[in-house]
């Protein structure tokens, strides 16, 4: 079967243009998709709805901000403003738990109309869907947003599969405590079934195999930044006697590249 984790950014890019993320993904045909930033719109742009009917997929999607996002920003070629990473980018707004920075405030100013919505974690799957849950991660202080686990029960040939998607904070705002509370959780399933965790981790594989260990990476490619990958941050892990068959990352023009792992049960 097919795994993919893909950051789809809400589908468009820093400036606020949009990009093709959610049709790459699609492309790829998985049969779990594991989709950090995905967005449902207010106005009735669905995220979810499309990947459901697209590809004929059950699965969960859990709000973790409200959020207004840009369709008309414009910009150089670059993905995003050189400094966003400091003064915020101009293609997605957070201010439910913080205010936004000065330059931000003063680039939302400018725009005459964007798109509110909620932008969250989702998990699908066209495997047999046997069970369903959101556990809350809660918020760490320094965060705009919420976190959550989704962990999903699947029959792969009638044996079943723990799924779990995650998207996890940055170093700088304090994931390995993250990261703690995901292996509690992990601790709690049933030891004897495989076990796949995916998702955007906002961390190395060495740090991770710190903050996570006991876990085979299924994957390994660079995914960011996605135009020159030097780093791989997003992952699929494995716990059981999975087979790697394939792997790779590909750009799909989100931020990160789309991480597939083809993998199998024997």
């Amino acid at each position: 079967m097919r795994v993919v984790t893909f950051n789809l950014h809400a589908g468009v890019d820093g400036w606020g243009r949009p990009t093709r993320a959610l049709e790459h993904l699609i492309s790829l045909r998985p049969d779990i998709a594991v989709c950090p930033e995905l967005w449902r719109g207010d106005d009735g742009t669905d995220f979810v709805a499309t990947l459901s009917e697209t590809l004929d997929m059950r699965g969960e999607f859990v709000a973790l901000a409200r959020a207004e996002r840009v369709t008309t920003g414009v910009g150089p070629h670059r993905w995003q403003p050189l400094l966003a990473h400091f003064t915020g980018e101009r293609g997605l707004f957070f201010r439910e738990h913080r205010d936004l920075t000065p330059q931000q405030k003063s680039h939302r100013r400018t725009l005459a109309q964007v798109e509110k919505g909620e932008w969250g974690l989702g998990l699908f799957t066209s495997l047999p869907l046997e069970s369903l849950e959101v556990i809350s991660l809660g918020r760490l202080p320094r965060e705009k947003v919420r976190r959550a686990l989704i962990v999903a029960r699947v029959s792969v040939e009638g044996r079943p599969v723990h799924v779990l998607a995650v998207h996890g904070a940055h170093l700088s705002h304090g994931s390995a405590l993250l990261y703690r509370r995901v292996a509690r959780i992990v601790r709690g399933l049933d030891p004897t079934l495989p076990i796949i965790l995916a998702g955007d981790f906002n961390c190395w594989r060495p740090l991770l195999r710190v903050f996570m260990p006991g876990w085979t990476t299924l994957a390994r490619a660079r995914t960011w930044p996605a135009a020159h990958p030097h780093s791989q941050i997003d992952h699929v892990l494995g716990r059981g006697p999975w087979q790697r068959l394939g792997a790779g990352a590909t750009d799909g023009g989100s931020d990160h590249r789309a991480l597939r792992a083809d993998i199998s049960l024997p």
